[in-house]
């Protein structure tokens, strides 16, 4: 009834659609179909790609993952150069002779080599306890560290846990405040820490581990002495401790690791300089405080300040090789280019202006750069060029063939300014077959967070919305990424308030900006942040025909305590505990107001979500029905906060068939 349904709707909604033998949109089922690329790895010599191919498995329960290999100077296609279903994560030797990569082709995830010419894959790990969570090779092609979650007791990973002679009572207990994590579930006494793998000597040996911390982001020195990482040795992690130090630990010899004197606060992501005498890392004084990079010498001294994190917040910072970089990642006003950063401290970009890019990868010179590229019509492909950018080539077009048989449309961005005088962007995309003369349906789109940012990035969902004959429109409100550091801070401890604001006021630009826009046919819907500001609009507005909130918060009374932050994050967050700012929690939840809401309410939830817990939705549809409002609740069973992104495929399609079935009973 369901398939029925949503091809009703397609024909009644989508007037002005392509005709029946031009091109469709995007549907959720054509999810199916889509090639996901991944983790692209350059060769140390700069001539080949691996990367990771992904395509939904026929239940559609799953997905398939292989590796393959493309050379960068584009006179060849991609290859497939593993057989598993499972293989991922490839990291190519030093002398680029050989690729290890991760695979559960026999049930537990185990390391793997496979040489580049040619020949089998054969597993160097025996793991019987403990998940690989990370490798990376030692400049000597025969030494691998391991970071392995790992109960701190295993003394060898390779033995399987004796297995208990009495019956174990369905139990368990917690004394930390940091207990449970989405997609993980319930913690269990696992840590992160370190292990030295010899392919030689076929040995494993543990570097680092202890029960009250996880150490974590390993980093080797240039010539393989050194590894430097991050951990909160305070005790205070598992309790939701803030801090985060540096040490380095002497791989040449069995000392303890030592602490670096990094300032006060959290310092992370430690990268070599190319050199070897200095670390690069992030660091953040206090909760909601600017991220910055700094760089502290080896041998002793103060760190410097490479860049304040006031304009832009740096990511997955790169030193490839001298001369070159650092190189580092942003949100930037709608996009995610790659950018160098100067002596000053500036950021200059160097590719991706107007996309995004994801998982760039250098070659051991620094002169060639592999990366992710995507955009508003285009899934990510494996691109290529020169480390200043010039020459950029792409090397894979898994997703052409489907996507040429598609319409798809470009974000037309605009701005406007809101109450305090901040001009923010906001993003237009016009139905699918758009006919001038004639009035469409609009969906405000909410983005959640309130960090992070959307803009030029594939989003199916938005193609999806168009293609059913919708116009969509978001904006990267307040709390966003992007636009620097004092537009990320505006909306803490304003939650429904600035957010809120900048939201109604995309909307109402866009109707008079666009005057096709049909005022009488407006939905909204969002996830997590924005199934909150879903939840809150709804309470004061009724200017949406349908809402559809996804993921939400509807009371944050009840979200403090049963979600994964522990309360010193919580407290943070809201300026306090629940009984230092009651009114702050119990204000600000779209629960108080219910009572309000007149706009019939689809409300989507996951039963494993520990982030906005199933409760929230549950609370919201209890409380929709009670103040007789059109609603209904379609829980998703063994998905998590991620269904969205990478919930099991046909509950992900499903859940793109639900907004769009809900959208379409008010769209007439």
């Amino acid at each position: 009834m369901r398939v029925g349904f949503f091809s009703l709707l397609l024909c009644l909604v989508g007037a002005g659609t392509a005709a029946a033998d031009a091109p469709r949109g995007l549907v959720p089922v054509d999810y199916h179909d889509f090639v996901f690329v991944s983790d692209p790895q350059l060769s140390p010599d700069g001539s080949e790609v691996a990367f990771v191919r992904g395509t939904v498995s026929e239940d559609r329960r799953s997905r398939e993952t292989a590796i393959w290999l493309v050379a960068t100077d584009g006179d060849s296609a991609p290859r497939q150069y593993t057989a598993s279903t499972s293989d991922r994560a490839p990291r190519w030797s030093p002398d680029g002779r050989q690729i290890a990569f991760l695979s559960a082709r026999h049930e537990r995830t185990q390391l793997y080599l496979i040489p580049v010419g040619g020949g089998e894959a054969q597993a160097v790990t025996r793991l019987e306890q403990g998940s690989i969570t990370g490798f990376y090779w030692l400049p000597d092609n025969q030494r691998i560290i391991l970071s392995l979650r790992i109960d701190p007791e295993v003394i060898d990973p390779n033995i399987k846990e004796p297995e208990e002679q009495a019956p174990k009572p369905d139990l368990r207990r917690f004394s930390t405040a940091v207990y449970k994590s989405d997609g993980q579930g319930y913690l269990e006494p696992d840590r992160v820490g370190f292990w030295l793998l010899d392919l030689r000597e076929e040995s494993l040996r543990r570097l680092t581990g202890h029960p009250d911390w996880n150490d974590r982001h390993p980093a080797l020195s240039p010539d393989g002495q050194w590894l430097a990482f991050n951990a909160d040795r305070t005790g205070r992690e598992l309790h939701g401790g803030f801090n985060q130090d540096l040490w380095l630990l002497d791989l040449t010899g069995p000392a303890e690791p030592r602490l670096l004197a990094t300032p006060e606060g959290r310092a992370e992501r430690p990268v070599f300089s190319a050199d070897g005498r200095a670390l690069y890392f992030s660091h953040q004084a206090q909760r909601y405080a600017p991220v910055t990079l700094q760089r502290i010498p080896l041998e002793g001294g103060l760190p410097e300040q490479v860049h304040d994190g006031l304009a832009l917040t740096a990511q997955d910072l790169q030193v490839p090789a001298p001369g070159q970089g650092p190189f580092v990642r942003a949100d930037l006003g709608g996009s995610r280019p790659l950018l160098r950063l100067t002596p000053g401290g500036d950021a200059a970009v160097v590719i991706g202006d107007g996309a995004a890019v994801n998982a760039a990868s250098f070659s051991a010179d620094g002169r060639r750069v592999a990366y992710l590229l995507e955009d508003e019509v285009s899934l990510a492909e494996v691109w290529t060029a020169r480390s200043d950018g010039r020459g950029a080539r792409r090397l894979t077009d898994f997703n052409d063939a489907l996507l040429s048989q598609r319409r798809l449309g470009r974000l037309e961005r605009f701005t406007f300014t809101n109450e305090r005088g901040m001009t923010l962007d906001g993003f237009l995309l016009k139905p699918v077959g758009f006919q001038p003369g004639q009035r469409y349906p609009l969906v405000l789109n909410i983005k959640g967070g309130p960090g992070g940012m959307w803009g030029h990035q594939w989003f199916h969902e938005f193609q999806m919305m168009a293609a059913a004959g919708y116009a969509v429109v978001f904006t990267n409100y307040r709390g966003s990424t992007g636009y620097g550091h004092d537009f990320q801070s505006a909306v803490r401890l304003d939650y429904g308030g600035a957010d809120y604001r900048d939201n109604m006021q995309v909307l109402d630009t866009a109707l008079e900006r666009f005057d096709w826009i049909d005022t009488e046919r407006l939905f909204v819907t969002g996830g997590s942040h924005g199934g909150f500001l879903t939840n809150w609009i709804t309470t004061r507005s009724d200017r949406f025909r349908a809402a559809v909130t996804q993921r939400s918060v509807s009371n944050w009374v009840s979200e403090a305590g049963t979600q994964e932050y522990p309360p010193e994050a919580m407290a943070a967050e809201f300026g306090g505990t629940l009984w230092e700012n009651f009114e702050g929690y119990w204000g600000r939840s779209p629960l108080k107001y219910a009572d309000r809401v007149t706009t019939p309410t689809l409300v989507i939830h996951s039963d494993q979500d520990f982030i906005t817990p199933l409760g929230q939705g549950q609370e919201w549809y209890f409380a929709l029905l009670a103040n007789g409002v059109e609603t209904a609740l379609a829980m998703f069973e063994g998905e998590g906060h991620e269904l969205s992104r990478s919930g099991r495929p046909v509950n992900l399609v499903a859940r793109l068939e639900l907004i769009l079935e809900w959208f379409g009973r008010f769209a007439e």
